[in-house]
């Protein structure tokens, strides 16, 4: 009790101390977390909302189909028969 009067710190001057660390010590750990987030978010986006940029969208099979039958890979019987099959109906080919 002495120290109280000396200008000693005393409990209630050490709880805020303690607080005020535990808030330093909290915000330089969210402070690291941040910048961690930022620089791998920035080095590798992983989709197309993250960055503001749609991504591709992925080839539906008749398309693929399509393509290949452009390309000559299948003729126009297997190209008929495979776009039925898909349900792609009927008519003359997009190509």
């Amino acid at each position: 009790m002495h120290d109280w009067w000396d200008g000693g710190v005393g409990w209630g001057f050490g709880l805020v101390g303690l607080i005020m660390m535990v808030l330093f010590w909290g915000a330089v750990i969210v402070g690291i977390v941040l910048v961690v987030r930022a620089l791998t978010q920035q080095s590798a986006p992983r989709s197309g909302q993250e960055t503001g940029v749609s991504a591709p969208a992925r080839p539906r099979a008749l398309d693929l189909l399509e393509e290949r039958y452009a390309r000559g890979e299948i003729d126009r019987e297997e190209f008929l028969e495979r776009r039925e099959d898909l349900g792609g109906g009927s008519g003359p080919p997009r190509v």
